[in-house]
């Protein structure tokens, strides 16, 4: 072994002595890598504060140059050796590693140490509750041994690990299992094999005392897979939904897309330690356990969707993420816009199609909109980062997603469906980019999509002006379309988009249209003509939300009313009646109605409310959609100028008022929903969400009649769903309810994580008129800590969207999500950098709310040591 500590650069070989100053990244300026690594063999000698790390890498130059450079971060090199021999041309470029290496091929073996324990920041290999795990995506690998760490670098992986069993009996890595064995001295081993070259990032281990619910299913091909999702023990139990969400996803992957699993296991694997909701890499999936444990006793509805849908997203990444890969992390939207298409459109034939599409959408303008109009805005394929991992965003997923399903309507599904079996078929085994899907989707589909693609390249989301026009004379309907793409950061002038509208003109008499239509709006202004109309129809556009834009023209309120009766396209119907209630309010929070036009609006909108509540044509899963009111961030969009206070005050006076008028029609609601015994039926769900909905408007007009009813139906759940929809409302009133039910809830599922999650949400993101001092007495809690990402986004992110504490006209929320920052950020830069963009929202805001956010962001910005992650979030707000 060579003697490290003689070398004139060993005392940097951690890579932790001096912290790097910011460094900006181009996607123009790409460059191939210089080597590739064919093959690469890891040993690993584990235990939770010392493991050490034997990786030897079969190098292959790539072009002209003859140094290789191993990125590396927070390692201890031990040794380097090259074609089996010390070597000592190599340096330390602050945490990389560079090696000089004459000729074309060599074998480099790289000895490293890391301590899993120290590991905070939950990327690399880290230890968590006794289990050691890994999650290298994006850059995590190279804190467990020096590598060209980047995506279009693919190898193959053998894995050898070795470790005390009584402490880590369960030994998975990427692949298949190839050979285990037990030695003399109390501990064993296990090597595993991936035969399909990945990237760094897809690489996994996991170590430590975990239990198995174990099947099997067989592909298409007929290769029969073994199937374990591995869990601490007691847990298993609550394992048999993600189970069945797998099989089911395997199924419909191969029914709808052609794919077909490829190794004779699939592992996944919970963990209590993790930043982000799952992961995919190849053969061994990690999940958060939230995304894995459910029972009903446990879980809500909403986390059983949560569960399907994630575990089919890290399944489907099998290969639209893993055989096909990313070229460089410019291109994250090609695997992840594309994977979350797929997991929305197998959820949707999962369950109930218009419901999802309706809950997509909302995710998107609550999400997605506001990060489009704000400093953080960029394009689903960005042009530069600091850090990547402050681009896993609405935009790259969800914008993303949006962006192909339009492809969809402009292909067709079957057109579609050869374009991504093309896709597949050229990009297997390789590292792709998003033009390398656009241009496969144009092949297979027959399109040209050359303007479409500036959907990759601009930021913003495009606003339509709508103008329509009868003429009696000639029967014709003229339809006048402008779109216009606001200014972003880096971005002042835009170019038209290609925008796919699915439209339909219905008849005012008999209520019918005669079949939609797809309008193409492809230039700054465009007029579409329609022939054979006696009187004005009633215009339905963007149906299905078939392109992600805002209507930014007032629809009249008569037309709403229609829409909202007599639509035949759900999410049509669903968005005349979101459309009735945001024109309301907007208009109320700025002042714009007397009490005469406060009381037609009123009116109207509980015409239409009425409607809903009395049509038997509706199942309740949609009726409880179309009863929800439009969310704050998203009203918050529609104003110049955000006024939080009125917003919230506007909202909750139009609830209460619905609360009032129609409290009759909810107490009977709430009383038929009651009777529907718990099942994951779509008519039990469907009640259940009735139930707590109608709980809402009842709290908001009549608090202590409302407090009774809540705890009553609290007391009387048998499932998690009801139980958390009668504690949510609860906690939004000051009565003796609430403390009773929550001192309830916390006794009956202590030492539960994930249910304890939840009371601390619950509390933070409620109604209660000090909530701010509620989340002051829960970051003191004992059951409290920093160093778990889902408890610290339970208590803060719940109060970071909670309109009424967070934008407090003292600015005292500001200030506790700024030392939140400022305390998690040394511990773990990648969850303390994601509550930054609330604060980063300062622009939009009156100019007294303004100054106090821009004040916590120069605060935060000026902290000494401020990691890569926060740094960038926090100087692109001020400058955006």
């Amino acid at each position: 072994m060579n003697d490290m500590s003689q070398h004139p650069a060993a005392a940097g070989a951690t890579g932790t002595a001096q912290p790097e100053a910011p460094r900006t990244i181009h996607r123009k300026d790409y460059r191939p890598p210089a080597w590739l690594v064919p093959d690469i063999s890891l040993d690993f000698d584990l235990s939770l504060k010392a493991a050490k790390v034997v990786a030897t890498l079969s190098v292959e130059k790539n072009g002209d140059d003859s140094t290789i450079r191993l990125d590396g971060d927070d390692l201890s090199l031990v040794s380097l050796k090259v074609d089996g021999n010390p070597h000592n041309d190599w340096r330390m470029d602050g945490s990389d590693l560079v090696v000089d290496l004459p000729g074309d091929r060599h074998e480099l073996t790289i000895e490293t140490l890391v301590d899993p324990s120290a590991n905070t920041q939950l990327s690399g290999l880290y230890a968590s509750n006794g289990l050691l795990c890994t999650q290298c995506e994006a850059e995590g690998f190279r804190r467990i041994t020096f590598f060209p760490d980047r995506p279009d670098v693919l190898s193959r992986y053998k894995v050898r690990m070795k470790a005390d069993k009584a402490a880590f009996p369960v030994l998975l890595s990427n692949g298949n299992p190839e050979a285990a064995g037990e030695n003399a001295d109390g501990t064993h081993w296990a090597e595993w094999h991936d035969p399909w070259p990945k990237p760094s990032y897809l690489f996994a281990l996991v170590a430590g005392q975990l239990v198995a619910n174990r099947d099997t299913f067989t592909t298409m091909g007929g290769r029969k897979v073994k199937l374990a999702i591995w869990v601490r023990e007691g847990d298993e139990g609550r394992t048999g939904h993600a189970m069945r969400s797998l099989k089911d996803s395997m199924k419909w992957d191969e029914d709808t897309y052609g794919r077909e699993y490829d190794l004779d296991d699939f592992n996944i694997v919970a963990v209590s330690d993790f930043n982000a909701g799952a992961m995919e890499n190849k053969g061994l999936n990690i999940f958060n356990t939230r995304y894995i444990l459910a029972d009903p006793e446990t879980a809500t509805d909403g986390d059983f969707d949560a569960i399907e849908g994630v575990v089919a997203h890290e399944y489907f990444h099998n290969w639209s993420g893993d055989r096909v890969t990313c070229r460089d992390w410019f291109q994250l939207s090609l695997k992840e816009g594309f994977t979350v298409l797929r997991d929305q459109q197998f959820s949707a034939d999962m369950g109930s199609a218009p419901v999802k599409r309706i809950e997509d959408v909302r995710i998107l303008r609550a999400a997605q909109f506001p990060e489009d109009s704000g400093p953080l805005a960029h394009p689903i394929r960005p042009d530069s980062y600091q850090e990547i991992s402050n681009f896993y965003t609405a935009t790259v997923y969800n914008k993303g997603a949006e962006v192909i399903r339009m492809m969809t309507v402009l292909a067709g599904t079957e057109a579609f469906r050869k374009g991504t079996d093309l896709y597949f078929e050229r990009h297997d085994g390789e590292a792709a980019t998003c033009e390398d899907f656009v241009k496969a989707i144009e092949d297979g589909a027959g399109l040209d999509l050359t303007q479409f693609r500036r959907w990759y390249e601009q930021a913003g989301t495009p606003k339509i002006e709508v103008e329509m026009q009868h003429d009696a004379a000639s029967k014709s309907v003229t339809l006048t379309l402008k779109q216009t793409v606001p200014p972003t950061p880096g971005q002042p002038e835009k170019l038209p988009m290609v925008i796919p509208l699915r439209a339909a003109l219905f008849d005012r008499q008999t209520a019918k249209h005669r079949g939609e239509q797809l309008i193409v709006l492809d230039r700054a202004e465009q007029t579409f003509v329609f022939t054979g109309f006696d009187t004005p129809p009633v215009l339905s556009l963007n149906r299905g939300f078939s392109a992600p834009v805002s209507i930014v023209t007032p629809t009249p309120d008569d037309d709403l009313v229609f829409l909202a009766a007599n639509d035949d396209d759900p999410f049509a119907r669903y968005e005349a009646m979101q459309q009735l209630v945001v024109q309301h309010l907007v208009a109320a929070v700025l002042g714009q109605l007397d009490d005469g036009a406060k009381a037609r609006g009123r009116e109207a909108i509980g015409k239409v409310f009425s409607a809903v509540l009395a049509d038997s044509a509706l199942d309740d899963l949609m009726r409880g959609e179309l009863l929800i009111l439009p969310g704050e961030s998203y009203l918050a969009e529609q104003l110049a100028v955000n006024q939080p206070g009125r917003i919230r005050e506007e909202r909750e006076a139009l609830k209460a008022w619905l609360g009032d008028t129609l409290g009759d029609a909810f107490r009977a609601l709430h009383d038929r929903c009651t009777k529907v015994p718990y099942s994951l039926s779509a008519e039990a769900r469907g009640a259940r969400k009735l139930k707590t909905q109608a709980l809402v408007y009842l709290a908001a007009a009549d608090p202590a009649g409302a407090a009774t009813r809540a705890k009553a139906q609290y007391d009387a759940a048998d499932n998690m769903t009801d139980r958390q929809g009668a504690l949510m409302v609860l906690c939004g009133l000051d009565c003796a309810e609430r403390e009773e039910a929550l001192a309830d809830f916390h006794q009956r599922f202590e030492g539960n994580a994930l249910v304890i999650d939840k009371w601390f949400s619950l509390q933070a993101g409620s109604l209660h008129p000090r909530v701010i001092e509620h989340v002051r007495e829960l970051a003191k809690n004992p059951e409290f800590t920093l160093t778990n990402p889902n408890r610290v986004r339970s208590l803060y992110m719940a109060f970071a969207v909670n309109t009424a504490g967070f934008h407090a006209e003292s600015g005292e929320g500001y200030r506790i999500i700024a030392d939140l920052i400022l305390a998690l950020d040394p511990i773990n830069p990648n969850t303390a950098a994601r509550f930054v963009p609330p604060l980063g929202r300062w622009r939009k805001m009156e100019p007294g709310r303004a100054a106090k956010m821009r004040a916590e962001l120069e605060r935060i910005v000026a902290a000494p040591k401020l990691s890569r992650d926060t740094f960038e979030q926090v100087s692109r707000s001020l400058e955006g």
